[in-house]
């Protein structure tokens, strides 16, 4: 593994980690509305972003297209605004751990869907390391209570991870990770404020009490800041498909920090998901870095190969051709292929 994927690898799972954590967060928040809290915190994780974006930030927000613009519109409304929303849905009805796991199915979906946008049929032994991923994510979720609207709207946040990571792809390139999660989140907090105003009405936005404020606090800086910003960089450095496969550990995170709050516990069941998580990660990504390799290694033909042996039986015109001839083999292999991790 080269110090790009590794680096990379490392970005999607602390992404991953962290965002698993903030469910545990969620469960100080059940009496705050669900719109005004995500509009303080995309509002204030977008204030902190913006001097980050870099030099050059709004000449890149002027170059982006009408079609671009909608993406992004559309990332924010699903990956981030109905995610949760599909979430808070789905556990009126269902248990927490029904949401949770339909969401660690989602490096299958994206196992299948990424490839097929870019032309090349899904590889067996990657969707083999992604269901895996998702047997041990319901290993440590379990299955609970629940009925018809409560898969539903699970399925739905199921969509909105997938959607997450899959309608950034061909904006994350000239946007880059800081500017692009900056966007997202100023457009997050908009829509955020339309439901609030929607739904709630004057009551949308109250005043949070401390260990509300704190929660929000975490989600903002810790959760949205730096999880979404190492989301974006990992999955430029690896590929959504390997990223993704990292999303497994958010159930696994989620777990491991419940009993902090003395929501859940932490026994041999989720050890032992935690462990088939850990592999199903390791045997995607292998397989997905094998594929890479055997794709930038393969030679290119070379004028030799392509052009016709029209002279296969004529005698050599000069000594130095006759010397080419009789050396085929010593000429360096200048046109193989090189490649690079995106």
């Amino acid at each position: 593994m080269n110090p790009t994927t590794a680096r990379g690898s490392l970005l999607a799972a602390l992404a991953c980690v962290l965002v698993g954590a903030s469910f545990t967060a969620n469960s100080v928040l059940g009496d705050y509305p669900y719109a005004g809290g995500q509009f303080l915190r995309y509002a204030l994780a977008g204030l902190l972003l913006m001097p980050l974006a870099g030099a050059g930030a709004r000449a890149r927000l002027r170059a982006l297209t009408v079609r671009q613009w909608l993406r992004l519109a559309v990332l924010a409304a699903v990956g981030m605004v109905g995610f949760n929303l599909a979430v808070l849905a789905a556990e009126r009805t269902a248990e927490p751990a029904v949401p949770g796991v339909f969401v660690g199915c989602a490096p299958i979906v994206v196992a299948v869907i990424v490839p097929l946008t870019a032309g090349r049929k899904p590889q067996r032994a990657v969707l083999y390391g992604a269901l895996l991923v998702a047997v041990g994510a319901f290993t440590v979720q379990g299955w609970g209570r629940t009925d018809g609207a409560g898969i539903a709207f699970s399925v739905c946040a199921l969509l909105g991870e997938v959607g997450f990571a899959v309608l950034a792809v061909p904006v994350l390139r000239p946007l880059g990770p800081r500017l692009l999660s900056a966007t997202v989140c100023g457009l997050a907090a908009a829509q955020s404020a339309a439901v609030g105003l929607l739904v709630d009405g004057p009551a949308w936005l109250p005043r949070p009490d401390t260990t509300e404020a704190l929660a929000l606090l975490w989600q903002a800086v810790v959760v949205t800041v730096i999880g979404f910003v190492c989301w974006y960089m990992g999955m430029q450095r690896i590929g959504a498909e390997r990223a993704t496969l990292f999303s497994g550990l958010i159930p696994v995170a989620a777990a491991a920090t419940a009993p902090l709050v003395a929501t859940g516990s932490y026994g041999l069941a989720q050890a032992v998901g935690s462990a088939l998580v850990g592999a199903g990660v390791a045997w995607g990504s292998g397989a997905l870095r094998a594929a890479r390799c055997a794709r930038t290694e393969r030679p290119r033909p070379t004028a030799r190969d392509t052009a016709p042996e029209a002279t296969s039986g004529a005698e050599p015109r000069t000594a130095h051709e006759g010397i080419r001839k009789a050396e085929p083999d010593a000429a360096p292999e200048a046109t193989r292929g090189t490649g690079h991790t995106p």
